[in-house]
């Protein structure tokens, strides 16, 4: 496991210190740590998010409703797989 040291604004230091006691954290890496797992899922969504912006209606082909409803369904399947 990597070490890593940071340094944060006093007021900023307090109020991790006043949310970490209030939702039960009990140390301050518990906290820390969460919280960037938090932003790392975050930041996957909006990428897979704008891969499937980019792709939509950019087909040339014509395609039904009933095609186009499927093709949803296993893109979201793909990428809640994608998520989890």
């Amino acid at each position: 496991m990597e070490t890593l040291s940071i340094k944060l604004d006093e007021e900023f230091a307090d109020e991790i210190n006043k949310l970490m006691h209030k939702h039960h954290y009990t140390t301050k890496t518990e906290f820390i740590r969460e919280a960037i797992r938090d932003k790392v899922k975050e930041l996957e969504k909006e990428e897979a998010l704008k891969r499937a912006r980019k792709f939509y209606g950019a087909a040339k082909i014509k395609t039904t409703d009933k095609e186009l409803h499927k093709a949803g369904e296993k893109a979201f399947e793909e990428l809640e797989k994608e998520l989890q």
